[in-house]
């Protein structure tokens, strides 16, 4: 039997809410069953969901609340949807009570960080030194923009080696880490690339897109069929 993944919508457009179809095809190319899980407001439904599925998918979106991570709104910072934010820290913390296997990329990553107590920056901007450009524009999203080194010891190092190239689509980051949170990775300018929640069976976050990077890149073929091993145990 086939884990069942959990994909959590990414957002709104308009009326509608949306999982962009990458994201669909890697979990059920790494043999689990994608379900996707919309937006509710409803405690009850947000323990089901818990209850149904067997691993978790949090998706890339646009930014965060900063009052959900004790802050003002600064310059740089972009559109935000506190209603999918909410909802989104709410499944998390309910999933992160569970035990399940959690993989959490982009905005994921940010939003496992606020969960367990963590700030991001609102815009690279804002971060002290020189940053790189985190936001490629090149024709293709599978295309590799800059480096990451891995730290020893980490899930992210045992799947991806010490150092490895990976795309960028972003302009918030992690900042300081929430309570458990393991920095796994950064990139050469010291942004956090990658991080995991230490003592749990299986709670990874990376802040590129692996997702678009499936079918050229074996070692995140790995990391996706890694976390559908992991959410198969709960079967």
């Amino acid at each position: 039997m086939e884990p069942k993944i959990g994909i959590v919508v990414c957002g709104f457009a308009g009326d509608r809410q949306f999982v962009t179809n990458p994201y669909i095809q890697s979990v059920r190319y790494s043999k689990g069953l994608p379900l996707v899980l919309p937006v509710v407001r409803s405690d009850r439904l947000i323990r089901e969901y818990t209850g149904l599925c067997d691993g978790f998918l949090f998706c890339g979106g646009e930014d965060i609340t900063p009052l959900l991570f004790g802050e003002e709104p600064c310059r740089g910072n972009g559109k935000t949807d506190i209603t999918v934010d909410l909802y989104q820290i709410r499944l998390l913390k309910q999933i992160l009570c569970s035990g399940k296997p959690v993989l959490a990329i982009c905005r994921g990553m940010q939003i496992l960080n606020v969960a367990c107590g963590g700030t991001i920056w609102q815009d690279l901007s804002l971060a002290p030194g020189h940053t790189l450009d985190h936001m490629q524009k090149t024709v293709s999203r599978s295309e590799a923009s800059h480096r990451i080194r891995t730290e020893r010891g980490s899930l992210i190092r045992e799947y991806f080696g010490p150092q490895f190239t990976v795309n960028s689509f972003h302009h918030q980051a992690v900042n300081t880490p929430g309570s458990g949170i393991h920095v796994s990775a950064r990139a050469k300018d010291g942004t956090v690339e990658a991080i995991e929640l230490e003592k749990y069976p299986f709670a990874v976050g990376v802040q590129w897109h692996p997702e678009c990077m499936y079918r050229t890149s074996p070692e995140t073929r790995t990391l996706f069929r890694e976390f559908i091993f992991r959410s198969r145990v709960n079967l």
